[in-house]
Parts: structure tokens; C-alpha cells; sequence
């Protein structure tokens, strides 16, 4: 099967890729869209520009573009539009977390030109895969909070297994999505078993717009390769 990955840089269209690779499915690119305004419905604001990094760090062929709206139907537009010039068989979105409404959006923008749209894991525990994304070496950095009990002090901060049960415990009292299901948060992954290169943050920023919403600007970074010099990016 051909297909293309919705693909925000975070943890759950991560492991769509890799899941997509276990199946031996092939995968004809990886498609990221960056809005240019916080409202957007169906794509990842915060560090989506850095799927470049990681398309290039997976040698995946990687379909960019930008997003001026904030409107649903408008939104799944976009990538009806690049779909009909790229045809595949499927669409792999990572999580689940989009509203059925948002997600029937995308189904049915692609239904006429014959496209498949599920997500990778629909219906695995979420706090499982988690825990072994991370088990498994995966550098899953929190790059935006909407949510009470993530506030600025989760705000770029990795997951691992020493903060994991913090974040349950957080997610438990608060009422918030363990995965980020739902727009809680959004992740990106800096590195991991399916890259053999990672990205290494030297300068970022904490952009509140309030006390439980915010995200990270990346200004400086580093991509690390194996036993080679590290190239800096600004």
C-alpha cells in the first residue's frame, strides 16, 4: 500500500512512520503543514518547520506547506489539493486526538479521489505506547500546552521515565489526555529508533498566552549525527 503521513514532527506521527515501515507499507511522503496562526483546527502549530530536519534525517521525500486558516472545511482543503497532485492510497494520520467532525472533514474531502484516512493506532492505550516510546529511545519534547495542570513548567520539557508518573498523576487530577489526545498538548520528537541522526536544542523560548496555554519557539539547534561534526541551524 502507498501512502502518505500526515506529519507534525510529534510522537504520534513518529510512530505512524514507523508502524507504516513495520507493515511494509510504502511510504511516498510525509506531509506537514504549518499555520501561520494559532487557531488553526487540524495541524500542529509549534516547531512543525522542523519536519524538514526530520523528513531529511529519515530520507523520506517530505511535502511542506502553510496554512493561513482557521476553518475546517478550508483546512482539509489544503491537503485534498496535494493529494490530487500526489496520489496515494492512503492518508496515515499519527493521533487520534482530532474531533470526529475534524476527521470526517479529511475523509471526506478524500473520499472522491478514492483515498483511505485512518489513524496508526486507533484504539491502543495511549499511556502504553507512551511508555514504550519512551523505553525505547524516543525524545519526545513538549512544544505546546492547552490544558490545566500543563502550565510553563512542562513547557519544553522531555518525557522520560522519571516524569511520567508526574504527568499521569497530572493527567489523572486534571482531566487531561495522557497522550494529548484532544489538543492538550503537542509533542516533538527530536530523536529515536527510526532516525540515526537527532536534534539537539541550544536556544528556546516560552510563549505564554496564558497560564495553561502556550507554546515553544525553537531559535537555534543542532543536528547531531553519528560519529560526524554537528551542523548548527538558526
Amino acid at each position: 500500500m502507498k501512502v502518505g503521513i500526515l506529519f507534525s514532527g510529534g510522537k504520534d506521527s513518529c510512530l505512524a512512520i514507523e508502524t507504516a515501515k513495520n507493515k511494509g507499507w510504502e511510504i511516498a511522503y510525509l506531509l506537514s503543514v504549518k499555520p501561520t496562526r494559532r487557531d488553526c483546527y487540524l495541524f500542529h502549530y509549534a516547531t512543525v518547520e522542523l519536519t524538514k530536519e526530520l523528513a531529511n534525517m529519515l530520507n523520506l521525500p517530505h511535502i511542506y506547506t502553510i496554512c493561513n486558516e482557521a476553518d475546517v472545511k478550508k483546512e482539509a482543503q489544503i491537503i485534498h489539493d496535494i493529494v490530487k497532485k500526489n496520489p496515494v492510497d492512503a492518508i496515515v494520520l499519527g493521533g487520534i486526538g482530532l474531533q470526529e467532525t475534524q476527521i470526517k472533514a479529511i475523509r471526506d474531502i478524500l473520499f472522491p479521489l478514492g483515498v483511505e484516512v485512518f489513524a496508526a493506532h486507533t484504539g491502543m492505550n495511549h499511556e502504553d505506547i507512551l511508555r514504550d516510546m519512551v523505553l525505547r529511545g524516543y525524545e519526545i519534547l513538549i512544544t505546546e500546552v492547552a490544558a490545566d495542570g500543563l502550565n510553563k513548567d512542562w513547557l519544553g520539557k522531555k518525557i522520560d521515565m522519571r516524569n511520567l508518573p508526574e504527568l499521569k498523576t497530572a493527567s489523572e487530577k486534571y482531566g487531561f489526555h495522557i497522550g494529548f489526545e484532544g489538543g492538550h498538548a503537542n509533542t516533538l520528537v527530536l530523536g529515536g529508533p527510526i532516525f540515526n541522526k537527532s536534534i539537539k536544542i541550544l536556544e528556546s523560548e516560552k510563549i505564554m498566552d496564558g497560564e495553561f496555554s502556550g507554546f515553544l519557539k525553537v531559535n537555534k539547534y543542532v543536528i547531531v549525527e553519528k560519529f560526524l561534526d554537528t551542523k548548527i541551524r538558526v
